[in-house]
C-alpha cells in the first residue's frame, strides 16, 4: 500500500471515529512524532505480546 493509500484509508476510519476519541488519536500522532523508529517498534510488539497473550499475563498478575 502506498503512502497515499494509507493517509485515504486513515482518513476513512477517522471520519467514522466518535468526536470524543478524536482528541485522543491527535494526541497519539503527536506523540508518534517524538519517538524514535525503535520505540515506535519496542511499543508495537509489546502492545501486540500484551494483546495476544491477555489471559496468560491476567494469571499471572494473580
Amino acid at each position: 500500500m502506498t503512502s497515499i493509500e494509507i493517509k485515504t484509508e486513515i482518513q476513512k476510519v477517522l471520519d467514522q471515529v466518535p468526536e470524543s476519541v478524536l482528541q485522543n488519536v491527535l494526541d497519539f500522532l503527536k506523540e508518534l512524532q517524538t519517538k524514535s523508529s525503535d520505540n515506535i517498534k519496542f511499543a508495537n510488539n509489546l502492545r501486540r505480546i500484551i494483546s495476544e497473550d491477555r489471559e496468560l499475563l491476567e494469571k499471572l498478575a494473580q
